[in-house]
C-alpha cells in the first residue's frame, strides 16, 4: 500500500479544525451558453440547467451535506435552493464573498468582443496582478473566497458544507487548497452544476476530487456553444 493515505490519516486525526468542502458551481445560464460575461448580473438559470443542478443533486444527496452556504446571485441561490429542496430541508445560507469575479464594464461583454478589447489582451497574460476594469484582481477574488471557506469549516468542524458559487471563485478557491500559484487557475475545468471536494485538516489540504459532473462527455466540450 502507497504511504500516502497514511500521512493524511495522520493529518487528520491530529487536526484541531477539521471537515469536508464540497464545491459547486451554479447550473448554465443563457448568457453561458452564448459566451457572454455574466459577473455580478442578475442571469436566472436556463431550464438545462436547473436539468443539470437536479441531476447534481443526485450525487449531493450521497455526499449527505450538513449545511448549504452560497453566492447571494440568482444564478447560484438558485441552484442552491434546487440542492437543498432535494436535500429535504438542509439549513441554506448566503455568503457575499462567494459572489463571482467583479469584472467591471466587461460585464454583459461577449468573449468574441473581449478579443477586441486592449484591457482584456493585457489582463489575460496578467490576471493575477492586474484589475479588471473597474472591478478587482484575482488575488483580491481568491482572498474572500477562500475566507468565506475558512469562517464557514471554522465553525462547523467536523461537519461537510457545500458552497454553492462561480467558475473563476471555485479555481481559485481549489488552487489555494492545492497549492498551485494563482497564475494557473485556467489549468482546472469547472463546468456548470459540477462538484468538487477538499478534506481539510488545519492548513493541510486533501483533493477528493474535481469537476465531477453526471454526464462526463460534457467535459470535453467547449466552454461555450455560441
Amino acid at each position: 500500500m502507497a504511504l500516502g493515505p497514511f500521512y493524511v490519516e495522520q493529518k487528520i486525526r491530529s487536526a484541531a479544525a477539521h471537515g469536508s468542502v464540497l464545491l459547486m458551481r451554479h447550473g448554465e445560464t443563457a448568457w453561458n451558453r452564448e459566451g457572454r460575461v455574466m459577473g455580478r448580473n442578475p442571469v436566472e438559470l436556463s431550464a438545462e440547467g436547473r436539468e443539470q443542478v437536479v441531476a447534481a443533486a443526485e450525487f449531493v444527496r450521497g455526499l449527505k451535506p450538513d449545511l448549504i452556504v452560497t453566492s447571494p446571485l440568482v444564478r447560484a441561490r438558485q441552484s442552491a435552493a434546487i440542492v437543498a429542496e432535494r436535500l429535504g430541508g438542509v439549513e441554506l445560507i448566503e455568503d457575499g464573498r462567494l459572489t463571482e469575479v467583479e469584472y467591471g464594464r466587461w460585464e454583459g461583454m461577449s468573449f468574441k468582443s473581449l478579443l477586441q478589447d486592449d484591457h482584456y489582451l493585457r489582463y489575460k497574460d496578467e490576471p493575477v496582478t492586474m484589475a479588471t476594469p473597474g472591478g478587482e484582481t484575482l488575488t483580491q477574488a481568491q482572498s474572500r473566497g477562500v475566507a468565506a471557506v475558512h469562517d464557514a469549516m471554522g465553525a462547523n468542524h467536523g461537519r461537510r458544507v457545500l458552497f454553492v458559487s462561480h467558475g473563476d471563485i471555485i479555481r481559485t478557491v481549489i488552487c489555494h487548497f492545492m497549492r498551485l500559484e494563482l497564475a494557473h487557475f485556467r489549468r482546472i475545468r469547472v463546468d456548470n452544476a459540477t462538484l468538487s471536494a477538499l478534506e481539510l485538516a488545519d492548513s493541510f489540504a486533501e483533493v477528493k476530487f474535481i469537476n465531477l459532473l453526471p454526464d462526463p462527455a460534457r467535459a470535453f466540450l467547449p466552454p461555450f456553444r455560441a
